[in-house]
Formats: structure tokens, sequence, C-alpha cells
């Protein structure tokens, strides 16, 4: 098999509000340009491009086609797309390049939450028949998410505050991050609900966002990057859409994901988890068998920004660029997508002398 790696990496800093347009055209042009300048490459030298967004989100239709404005329109481009988050674009530009067809692809996701009231947005993924009628926006299915794993003992509301804790501890050496700085555990315990038992820091903040990622095969992975972070697993699974049917407190699309890139093998320098809510990162944990050794979203991760649709992206994105520095020899990146990590997305990262 073809041998495939991140060798690029960039974002647009995380933002409560832009004033952009919804297709991500202004947060995705200086991406693009980071990259090129980084890589020493132009638009010319990718093979296959590859977007992750959504046309719920952007309020307008086959906004992804607008979108390709921030690449230009000369010369003519190979494009895909994917209507969700921008890790299974990813996923699809990695196949792409698997096929021998192309050796170089770039894969970028945006998203524009701040154009509507993402929890009520988010609910529009939900069962149209069974479950949307019901109301439920995406912070109050977490919440009960929350209190299943409460009532059955399998977390307390001082561990998802310390989740907290440490992810904007963390996001303080971040300068991308939406929020950080120094909290206790009894500060946030002490502020009020806004899904019970969920409060303000156990929940992802809305976020204005966009990030790519440059693949390259094999010698010209090499070429373009001094040590590239080469994916040795990549894999995605899905649960059932009816809540009632699955042990919420458990994530076993993701479990079983990791154990199909893994081999059980868990001792991982770096692992950048997509847990919108404190109470998921530690159902995460769980299911990737993490231990103490393993640093876990060093970045601040979701809780300090998310921008919808990019987040996932972001993620491998982390994960590859500690291996590209140096910081890590092997990484652990996961991407959720749906509600109550219902669709888990699992890659294994590693870097070679």
């Amino acid at each position: 098999m073809t041998d495939i790696a991140v060798v690029g990496f960039a974002q647009a800093p995380h933002v409560r509000e832009t004033t952009g347009t919804t297709n991500g055209v202004e947060m995705l042009v200086p991406c693009f340009r980071e990259l090129y300048d980084k890589l020493g490459i132009t638009k010319s030298d990718i093979g296959f491009w590859c977007s992750g967004s959504s046309d719920y989100l952007a309020g307008r239709a086959f906004s992804f086609i607008s979108a390709v404005d921030a690449i230009g329109a000369v010369p003519p481009i190979n494009e895909s797309h994917v209507e969700m988050d921008a890790a299974w674009a990813l996923y699809e530009a990695w196949v792409k390049l698997i096929t021998g067809e192309v050796d170089t692809a770039l894969v970028y996701g945006f998203g524009k939450s701040s154009a509507g009231t993402l929890r009520q947005v988010l609910g529009v993924q939900l069962d149209p028949y069974l479950v949307a009628p019901l109301g439920l926006d995406s912070v109050s299915l977490a919440g009960l998410q929350a209190r299943f794993g409460l009532d059955a003992g399998k977390w307390t509301e001082e561990a998802m505050a310390e989740v907290a804790v440490r992810a904007r501890a963390a996001a303080k050496d971040n300068p991308n991050a939406q929020i950080s700085g120094d909290v206790t555990v009894e500060d946030l315990l002490g502020r009020p609900y806004v899904a019970d038992p969920l409060r303000r820091h156990d929940c992802a903040p809305v976020t204005d966002g966009a990030a790519a990622v440059v693949l390259a095969a094999g010698d010209r992975a090499r070429e373009l990057c001094e040590n590239p972070a080469w994916i040795t697993g990549i894999e995605h699974r899905i649960d059932t859409p009816n809540f009632g049917s699955r042990d919420l407190t458990q994530a076993p699309s993701a479990a079983a994901a990791a154990a199909a890139v893994t081999g059980g093998d868990t001792a991982f320098d770096v692992a950048e988890l997509h847990a919108p809510f404190t109470h998921q990162e530690l159902i995460l944990r769980e299911a990737f068998g993490l231990s103490g050794a393993t640093a876990v979203n060093p970045t601040g991760g979701p809780l300090t920004g998310n921008p919808m649709f990019s987040g996932g992206l972001e993620r491998i994105g982390c994960a590859a660029q500690a291996i590209m520095d140096g910081r890590a020899g092997r990484a652990l990146a996961h991407a959720t997508s749906g509600a109550v990590l219902q669709q888990n997305l699992v890659a294994v990262l590693e870097g070679r002398n």
C-alpha cells in the first residue's frame, strides 16, 4: 500500500464571530497561502482537492461551490466535497492517493457557526420522524448523555470540570484558541447550568473557523516535508441514530475504529480528541484505552474552540504537527460527527527516522 503522510497544516484563528461570508472564503485564503509558502508549492502542484462543510450551517444551497473561489479559477482543479466534518474529506483524499492517480491532495473545511443558532441548526441532523419533532437541540441532547453517565457513576461533575480546567490551561500556548486561562474546579462548579448537568465550561464555544491539510504520497511527501506525519491507519465507524438503542455512556463505534487501526497498541505520545463536551472526552479516553502517559489535547482541543466542519480536521492537523515538529513520535487523532458521538473517525500518525 502507498505510504501517505500529512506534510502541512494551517488553520484560521478561532473566533466567536467573523464578518466574512458563510462560504468561508475569507478564512480559507490565508490558510492556503500559508501552506503554499510553507511547502514551497503553488496551486498547480495539488493533484486533488476535497472539502468538508454543511449547507445547513451556511444557510445556502451548494455553499461548497462558492467556497472554491478561495482556490481560484485558473488552472482548473480536480475537486470533491463531503457534507460532513472535513476529517471525512481527508479520508476521501487518502483513498484517492492510494489509487495512485495523484501524489498530493489538499483537504479543507470551514464553518461559520455564528450565522445561526448552532444548537438548533444541529438538531436538523436528528431522525426527522421520531426525534427532531421533539425539539431537541445538540446541547440538551449532550446534557442527557452527561446525566446518564453521572447517574451510572461513570464520572462526576468534578471530573468533567477537571477536563475543562486542563483544556483552558493548555490553550494558553495556542495562539489560535478562542478560550484560555487558569481556572479552578471550584470556580467552574459554582457557575450556573446551561443544560443541567452541563455548565458553559462543559460545552465547546460557538466558533467560526477553517483549516487545511496537505497530504502527499511516498517520495513526494519526503520532498515536501523534512519529518512527515505518516498515516499508518485510518478508519471510521458509525453507531445507530436511534439513541434509545445504545448506551450513550459509551462510544462503541469510536472503540471499534480505534481497534481497527491501533492493533491494540494504545501507547501514544499525543492524542487529539474531538470531544465537544467535557464528559465526551472521558468517554473517548475509555474507548481508546489511553493512559496518563498520553498528552490529551495539548492544544486545548474543542473546548477552547470548535469550528464546525473543520474541528475534526484540526485534530488530525494538530496531531500531525506535533510529529512534524518533533514533539511526538506517535499520535492518535479523532474526529466525530453527528449527535452524541454517533460517528467517529480515528487515525494513527507516526514519524520515521
